[in-house]
């Protein structure tokens, strides 16, 4: 289809454009922009479609774009972030139910296979191990400490380093093939990491802890909690109007904090009760394979068959476009290194694996917190540094926790029910404050407003759309980054446990800024990028799980004798930086696009037709005129 839209000419000679816009009212039959009754609808539409319609509407379920695709259905078949909440919730009960047990596994398994070595140079060898999970002075000999964080370390890079690669692409899948099938293939690989671990505590003579680096590699694979948590925060973009979705997006991570405050007490508990440190492993499995089923029997696909056409389509296009530009750019660069004859080759035998080649670059998706276009500068502003800042707050929460619980070990004496109380008083507040105060401030000032400004323009069909974070996303993250700032810098000074846990009550008010960050950052693109954007993200993420811990200790490590509150001090500075950077972050910014994708008029190295434009040209034509 030829577009009109910026009349191009070079010699007389028309530049054909395909209009992207046009492409995709085609196959989705509606942008993210587009109204819910579109315009140039069909004037002879049946009453019975208004009437449904006008019901939707009433019950709120057609203020968003995405609602209409589901319109008619029953409940059990339209998505809904309440259908996440309870496997989520039992997803993270299974996550921070088993660090402690898994890391007590590891130690009585490297232990066991360490002095059982030591065993067999002697005369009369003897098993000085008690039963799995029993306490036994010889595992906590430096020799035995040492593997194990040596080994703890390995598990931790390998996953993250995997995840990293793996979560990206995830997230930019989900876009083209639904979210539901992906969370089911990200929880299958907890599932076979939970297999090998209860098989190494089984059968450790024939499975030796170093399998367990084979589960964590299955983990990783495929994105491990990375993935899991994309995916999840993508299924709710999709189903939350952007009104609404930062107070969703709430509701799954009140969810992670129960599981990490209660995970930990719940198993202890019922490894204590049952006498058995491998019991809480088959019930981690259990939880897996419930997950697993749910996803795949019961939860509603939230991308609807239509946008995944549409969204494959686009892919292809692009990936088309990509390929021709290739095609017409390479042949010459190589001819002069290589001569006619090596960049004739080249063009016949490319095809496609070069591009996709090329594509593989580990560090590719996060081209997208890039987006390209004069107009886009701000835009890219805007999702540097929230990336920047959700990473920063992810790392901290993964790296600092432990440190945190150390310290206050140290520094009050504390022991394990004491500092498990403390981690869950802060995390109660936490969940808190996300399921009440949070949607009462966004029902207040933004759904009230919404609804008033509706009501004042007597149009209740109007539907909300990707329009980049508002006034009240920038000053929640301010706020919530100060919270965690002020409370960081309490832990400087404080010298008493109860002035402690009110500075970290004070920074479970830092739990807005991840939910409201995750959801603002959304609303920076349209609906089929949100996958490759939270992708993106994920990306940064597991990197962040692998530094952050490794920066964090080690900051501890070197300073507890001399000054231990210098970790807070690193922390506070970089929770400053975040303050500092939120104050660039602007509202109501989204990507622009010139809506065209250039289609070259001759193949590469055909030069039968000397008045047909280069590509090169072409692409310099094509920009927008502003």
């Amino acid at each position: 289809m030829t577009s009109n839209a910026h009349p191009v000419r070079k010699d007389s000679r028309p530049i054909v454009l395909i209009d992207q816009e046009d492409q995709d009212d085609q196959w989705e039959g509606a942008t993210e922009t587009s109204p819910l009754v579109g315009e140039s609808s069909n004037s002879s539409a049946s009453d019975s479609d208004g009437i449904t319609e006008n019901n939707r509407n009433a019950k709120g379920q057609g203020s968003w774009i995405n609602h209409e695709d589901f319109a008619g259905f029953p409940w059990w078949r339209r998505p809904s972030v309440y259908w996440l909440l309870a496997p989520y919730l039992l997803f993270s009960l299974a996550f921070g139910g088993i660090i402690v047990p898994k890391l007590n596994l590891i130690v009585h398994l490297i232990c066991r296979t360490h002095f059982t070595d030591r065993q067999q140079l002697e005369p009369n060898p003897i098993n000085p191990l008690g039963p799995l999970g029993a306490d036994n002075d010889l595992c906590t000999s430096a020799p035995v400490q040492k593997q194990v964080a040596v080994f703890t370390l390995v598990l931790s890079a390998l996953t993250g380093a995997l995840s990293a690669i793996t979560a990206p692409k995830v997230g930019s899948l989900s876009d083209r093939y639904g979210r539901k099938r992906l969370m089911v293939m990200a929880s299958c690989g907890g599932l076979i990491n939970e297999c090998i671990t209860i098989l190494a505590a089984k059968f450790p003579d024939v499975v030796g802890y170093h399998w367990l680096l084979l589960g964590a590699f299955f983990d990783g694979i495929t994105g491990s909690f990375t993935a899991g948590s994309i995916l999840s925060h993508s299924y709710t973009s999709d189903c939350a109007a952007p009104s609404r979705r930062g107070v969703h997006i709430g509701y799954l991570h009140a969810c992670l904090f129960t599981g990490l405050a209660f995970g930990p007490l719940i198993a202890g508990y019922f490894v204590k009760w049952t006498g058995s440190l491998i019991s809480i492993f088959y019930v981690v499995l259990g939880c897996h394979t419930a997950v697993i089923l749910f996803f795949w029997f019961v939860l509603p696909e939230s991308i609807s068959k239509k946008r995944q056409l549409a969204a494959r389509e686009k892919h292809r296009a692009e990936n088309e476009a990509a390929a021709v530009q290739l095609r017409s750019s390479l042949p010459d660069s190589v001819q002069v290194f290589l001569g006619p004859r090596a960049a004739s080759f080249i063009d016949d035998h490319m095809g496609t694996w070069l591009p996709a080649l090329l594509g593989a670059n580990p560090f590719a998706p996060l081209k997208i917190l890039v987006p390209s276009g004069r107009d886009n500068g701000p835009l890219r502003r805007n999702l540097i540094i929230l990336s920047l800042i959700d990473t920063m707050l992810l790392s901290a929460a993964m790296g600092a926790g432990t440190v945190i619980v150390l310290y206050s070990e140290y520094m009050f004496h504390w022991d394990t029910p004491e500092a498990s109380q403390f981690v869950s008083v802060v995390s109660l507040v936490r969940v808190a404050i996300l399921l009440c105060i949070l949607p009462a401030i966004n029902y207040v000032f933004r759904v009230l407003p919404l609804r008033r400004q509706r009501q004042g323009d007597g149009n209740v069909n109007v539907v909300e759309t990707n329009s980049g974070a508002d006034n009240l996303d920038v000053w929640l993250l301010r706020f919530a980054l100060l919270s965690d700032a002020v409370g960081t810098f309490g832990y400087i000074f404080v010298r008493t446990p109860e002035l402690f846990i009110l500075c970290g009550m004070a920074t479970a008010f830092g739990g807005l800024a991840s939910a409201t960050i995750q959801s603002a950052i959304t609303k920076h693109v349209p609906a089929h990028r949100v996958g490759s954007l939270l992708g993106a993200i994920g990306l940064l993420h597991a990197l962040g799980r692998v530094v952050a811990p490794a920066l964090f200790n080690g900051v501890y490590a070197g300073t507890v004798e001399t000054f231990p509150q210098a970790f807070f001090v690193l922390l506070a500075s970089l929770f400053g930086l975040a303050i500092l950077g939120s104050f660039f972050v602007r509202p109501h910014l989204h990507v622009k696009d010139d809506g065209y994708i250039s289609v070259p008029v001759r193949i590469p190295g055909d030069a039968e037709d000397p008045d047909v434009m280069s590509d090169e040209e072409i692409l310099s034509e094509a920009l927008p005129r502003v």
